[in-house]
């Protein structure tokens, strides 16, 4: 970079002697580039640089070691968080699904409860949130709606009337048995 090509973070404008270039505000990749271009080839003062860019001179080192490992590729921001899910891991997801299939009435405090004896760590809500996510929730009784007057006035045979016998305790005739039955 020569002293004539200057990037402003203010306005995002990489100018030249020539014009200017618009570098998105977004475009962290390349505001990172741009610094360790600036920091390696205007032989200005890290610090400074680094300030101007609103990074650490710490910050700024670890970006150049990332550049010479892997290229421009290894500046591109990585997520940040946790990688995978510590709590909620396979077994303890097992765990709760065969405890809610072995008692389907049983609540997520109670498992809760259960995975603790057996030395898992896990809060109700992860256990709430784990029934949610494989809709293993509660069967709730929803009211039937009322049947139409019409419908209550047909007469019908109710299940508490005296069940009709059997054919085995049919009295008369007795079917005989034809070969092969």
């Amino acid at each position: 970079m020569n002293p004539t090509l200057q990037f402003d973070p203010t306005s995002h404008q990489l100018t030249g002697p020539t014009g200017s270039l618009p570098i998105p505000a977004s475009d962290e990749l390349a505001r990172r580039f741009l610094m360790l271009v600036e920091g390696q080839c205007m032989q200005d003062h890290i610090a400074a640089v680094a300030q101007k860019y609103d990074y650490s001179r710490q910050r700024y080192y670890q970006l150049l070691d990332l550049f010479n490992q892997g290229g421009l590729s290894a500046l591109e921001p990585k997520k940040t968080g946790p990688k995978s899910n510590y709590r909620r891991t396979d077994e303890v997801v097992r765990q709760i699904l065969r405890h809610r299939f072995l008692d389907p009435d049983v609540s997520a405090e109670v498992i809760a409860q259960k995975l603790r004896q057996t030395d898992f760590a896990i809060s109700v809500r992860s256990i709430e949130r784990v029934i949610a996510d494989f809709g293993v929730q509660k069967k709730t009784l929803q009211a039937q709606p009322q049947k139409p007057a019409s419908a209550a006035s047909r007469p019908t045979r109710s299940k508490t009337s005296a069940p009709a016998k059997s054919r085995r305790h049919q009295s008369g005739t007795r079917r005989s048995s034809k070969p092969g039955r």
